[in-house]
């Protein structure tokens, strides 16, 4: 973990994922958005919401924060977050790195991956 505490918005972000609350999770976004997730990008928040309800509503899971890291640049707050997923995906687990930019206090970016 970071000397920092993890972001409102990104814990926000992975509350409303657990609760399965796609609108929830679009408000976590600016409105000009991107998510990259499986080689894909979404953009706006109805593209986010588009990507919650389909690529990453497509399996069951669980995500447990193992670490994160915060830092800036270029006027935009980082978040580097290693998450644990459990579920009825292929392999059944998977630790994933999602990297989150936030502008005025919202997710301007996310990318996903390994």
């Amino acid at each position: 973990m970071s000397a920092h505490a993890l972001p409102v918005v990104v814990a926000e972000y992975y509350a409303a994922s657990a609760r399965g609350d796609t609108d929830g999770v679009g408000e976590c976004f600016t409105e000009d958005a991107t998510v990259f997730d499986e080689s894909h990008e979404w953009r706006g928040r109805d593209g986010v919401r588009e990507w919650r309800t389909t690529v990453a509503s497509a399996f069951q899971y669980t995500t447990e924060i193992r670490e994160f890291t915060v830092g800036e640049r270029q006027g935009r707050e980082l978040v580097e977050v290693v998450v644990h997923l459990e579920g009825n995906f292929p392999g059944g687990e998977v630790d994933l790195v999602n990297r989150f930019e936030l502008v005025d206090g919202r997710i301007a970016l996310l990318r996903t991956g390994g």
